[in-house]
């Protein structure tokens, strides 16, 4: 079964709360004024998601130059969030858990696979006032090329 895409290009995002691998709570409305790339990646300790969150750490410098912030968000909890990003190398980047309610977020923005108990990959952008500007999702085994959102972002 398909996820249903209940969100698209022009609608408001949709505000919510998550605690990062950090434990600490990151609310999407705090960054107003910014431009958000939520990175759904379906598990961590996959390969492909690895390479993912580890795209957005390493061209970390390029987002802030757009200013841009970047959250990965699965349904993993905290603890393995916060192991993973340790094993990955990953220090500046937000992973949010969408672990409980489970998958609520993914829910929100029409990105959770019933079928599986995890969110699909996905990449969405809001711009500054946090209107959606753009969304993609990818096969479940398709690494996003972080270059195509790099010159998207770059285009606006």
């Amino acid at each position: 079964m398909k996820h249903e895409k209940k969100i698209k290009v022009g609608d408001k995002s949709i505000d919510f709360t998550l605690k990062d691998q950090n434990g600490e709570e990151c609310t999407l409305s705090q960054f107003s004024g910014k431009k958000i790339l939520l990175s759904f990646h379906p598990l961590a300790w996959t390969d492909i998601c690895a390479k993912q969150m580890q795209s957005l750490e390493e061209n970390k410098e390029t987002f802030d130059s757009l200013n841009t912030i970047t959250l990965g968000i699965s349904v993993d909890t905290v603890p393995s969030k916060k192991a993973w990003t340790e094993n990955l190398g990953i220090n500046s980047t937000r992973l949010l858990s969408d672990f409980w309610p489970h998958g609520d977020v993914a829910k929100l923005y029409g990105n959770f696979i019933d079928k599986f108990g995890f969110s699909g990959r996905a990449n969405i952008i809001m711009d500054e006032a946090q209107n959606i500007i753009y969304y993609k999702a990818y096969k479940i085994k398709e690494l996003p090329d972080i270059n195509e959102i790099i010159d998207f972002l770059k285009s606006r």
